[in-house]
């Protein structure tokens, strides 16, 4: 009988506080729709991190004492490294054939012989295209063939996992400012709900009724007000995304389409989360309040 009342006081709370109730969701809404964009946006950007980590590639120039079934020994050999995903061995004559295509020219027609390298081309597991796990790599793969040339893009590597730190940092800090503002919404206006009924509460402890009792009615207002501004911020991003961008923009919405999948739920969960927590720290501040007077 009890958590029957529990809930249908949770339930009937939005309905008594009808406009404090309604510019908390408002609110809350616009904050979860800035979260959601955050983290389509993020998880897009991360999508092409792990697209860019993917196509760094190593390559190891072998010399010319080294035999043909050597070569492809030792390509099999660095293939078995942690955090390789690929390695290809280049003849002298696929060197000339990416020449051919890379630059338009025949290089044995331009020089009269071909002087392009054997070598090893190596691409790693996107986790491993870090420049400490390339580092790491290198002298494993001197092991495997001493005395080798091994070139590979470090600066831009570097780069890739500048931006990448950088955007973390950004996209976390806003997100957290949203989240706490959107805590403090929710639970403001819980604890305008309470104060309005305090009669009614100290009512409630004078029969010795329990501070679960008391507070769990509005931590389940709070409850519902997450999961509604969560629900309309998953339909606005919906409308954006599926809507708009994809009509206007299909080369982007192509890019964060897979992120959005994630989002929606995600956004739902997170205002439900919010919501509880926002209310049960007002109600339990509030009741701490109550309880020394």
């Amino acid at each position: 009988m009890s958590l029957m009342f529990v809930i249908k006081e949770g339930f009937s709370g939005i309905g008594r506080a009808r406009l404090p109730a309604a510019i908390t969701v408002t609110i809350s809404f616009f904050a979860l729709v800035l979260l959601g964009l955050f983290g389509t946006l993020s998880l897009s950007f991360f999508d092409v991190i792990q697209e860019l980590r993917s196509r760094v590639d190593l390559e190891v120039f072998l010399g010319d004492s080294m035999t043909e079934p050597q070569a492809i020994e030792a390509t099999g050999e660095i293939k078995k490294l942690r955090g390789v995903r690929e390695a290809t061995y280049v003849s002298k004559d696929e060197a000339a054939r990416r020449f051919t295509h890379d630059f338009g020219e025949n290089v044995v027609t331009i020089l009269g012989s071909n002087p392009l390298p054997r070598s090893v081309r190596v691409k790693f597991l996107p986790d491993y295209a870090r420049p400490e796990s390339v580092e790491r790599l290198v002298p494993a793969i001197r092991r495997i063939i001493p005395g080798v040339d091994i070139r590979y893009n470090q600066a831009a590597l570097g780069q890739i996992e500048k931006n990448a730190h950088l955007f973390t940092l950004l996209t976390g800090a806003i997100g957290v400012l949203i989240a706490l503002a959107t805590l403090v919404l929710i639970g403001y206006t819980i604890r305008l709900a309470m104060y309005s009924r305090q009669e009614k509460i100290r009512t409630m402890r004078l029969v010795g009724a329990t501070a679960w009792f008391i507070g769990a009615p509005y931590i389940i207002e709070g409850a519902l007000q997450g999961v509604l501004s969560g629900g309309m911020a998953a339909g606005a991003i919906y409308l954006l995304f599926e809507q708009l961008l994809l009509r206007y923009e299909p080369v982007i919405y192509q890019v964060m389409q897979p992120s959005t999948l994630l989002i929606y739920p995600a956004i739902v969960l997170l205002g439900l989360v919010l919501g509880i927590f926002g209310s049960a720290m007002s109600v339990s501040k509030y009741l701490r309040v109550v309880s020394k007077r």
